[in-house]
């Protein structure tokens, strides 16, 4: 990427930051973006609520472009845990229905299906994680006449593995069962169509490779999808006419906006379109190719140095999370080792996580190479 891209991230002066698969610092633009909104909010307080209303419903409209869906399947929500609870809390459940998923989910993909199990009997099958790898066969095989959903990450946050969600979706689609896509680690680095996935709900905070603030979350859930997962944490604003105050009986809104109990993280929201329009001004493919030859560079370059590359690389497998192990030293060593000459990763389940995004260059990577401890 160019020049004009690394300067919009004044990060870059401060540290080479590689631990997007974590918490990602924000851009310039997404920075200005949220500082005009609070701006306003400081000197005019309500006067421009109008203006902003057009502002979230614009980001609202950017989003569905992003992942290829209709600006009324997309929902905000506080976080991906949030959105994914409000996923799986509103589906009518009976006792012996399971859920399918894998065993190496980050726990916000894991913590609202276990809750199912302890209070409705559903039972949470898992398909196994084998050498950084989950094979779909294997996730399919664990389907049977109960099973209600199928929910996976986009990318593994341990190992970087990018599931095949477009086979996935597909064999979900054509047994009518709901295909939930945790796609923090993925989205904002990887294209994503949730359609040629057949992906019925989606949950993804900005904080990651999305390059937005914390604190406000992508939610999708499709026309499809609505017919059978319903809000449970409704409001004033889930309605159909939130104006119209004094009518309580009213249905809730035709879209996805039933999801939204009340007032938006409207800062976060604003700030997130910011971003979206950034990658859609880069291009979310060239951003995707340029991620996979920077990681195969690190990669070459960290077997020079006596690394064992832990995240598949292989052809609609790998991602722009990269782990990786050294015989001789820890991975927490290794994080700390890194932070103190100001190269941020992290450690992961025993593993050196490592994830560039598009910003990112040729020479961050030298300089994470050159700052490794001897062999």
């Amino acid at each position: 990427m160019n020049d004009e891209i690394r300067r919009l991230f004044p990060v870059t002066r401060n540290y080479v930051y590689l631990n997007h698969a974590a918490v990602a610092p924000i851009s310039i633009p997404v920075y200005q973006r949220m500082q005009e909104y609070t701006g306003d909010l400081l000197n005019n307080g309500l006067v421009h609520f109008r203006e902003w209303g057009g502002a979230v419903k614009r980001v609202r409209q950017l989003a569905a472009e992003f992942i290829n869906a209709g600006a009324d399947e997309i929902a905000f929500a506080p976080n991906t845990s949030a959105g994914l609870a409000m996923i799986a809390n509103g589906i009518d459940w009976r006792e012996g229905d399971n859920v399918v998923t894998a065993d190496c989910e980050f726990p916000a993909n894991v913590i609202p299906w276990m809750r199912l199990k302890r209070e409705k009997g559903v039972d949470v099958r898992m398909a196994r994680e084998r050498d950084g790898r989950l094979d779909a066969g294997e996730i399919v095989d664990l389907i049977d006449s109960r099973t209600r959903v199928v929910s996976l990450s986009f990318v593994e946050f341990g190992s970087g593995f990018r599931n095949d969600l477009e086979a996935i979706g597909k064999y979900c689609r054509e047994r009518d069962l709901i295909f939930v896509v945790d796609a923090i680690q993925g989205l904002g680095a990887l294209k994503l169509d949730v359609q040629a996935c057949c992906i019925d709900a989606l949950s993804a905070d900005a904080h990651k490779f999305l390059l937005g603030p914390d604190g406000v979350g992508l939610l999708y859930i499709s026309r499809r999808a609505m017919e059978s997962i319903r809000p449970t944490v409704v409001g004033w604003m889930s309605v159909g006419n939130p104006a119209d105050y004094l009518n309580f009986e009213q249905p809730y809104a035709a879209g996805a906006r039933r999801f939204e109990p009340g007032a938006l993280n409207t800062a976060g929201i604003v700030g997130l379109g910011a971003a979206i329009e950034l990658f859609q001004r880069t291009g979310i493919e060239q951003i995707e190719n340029y991620l996979h030859d920077l990681g195969d560079y690190l990669c070459q370059r960290l077997v020079q140095r006596g690394f064992r590359i832990f995240s598949s690389r292989r052809h609609g497998e790998k991602s722009a999370v990269i782990c990786c192990t050294h015989e001789k030293y820890s991975s927490e060593f290794l994080y700390e080792h890194l932070d103190q000459q100001g190269i941020i990763t992290t450690a992961r389940l025993g593993r050196l996580r490592i994830s560039p995004h598009f910003y990112n260059n040729h020479d961050d990577i030298d300089r994470l190479i050159d700052c490794l401890p001897a062999n």
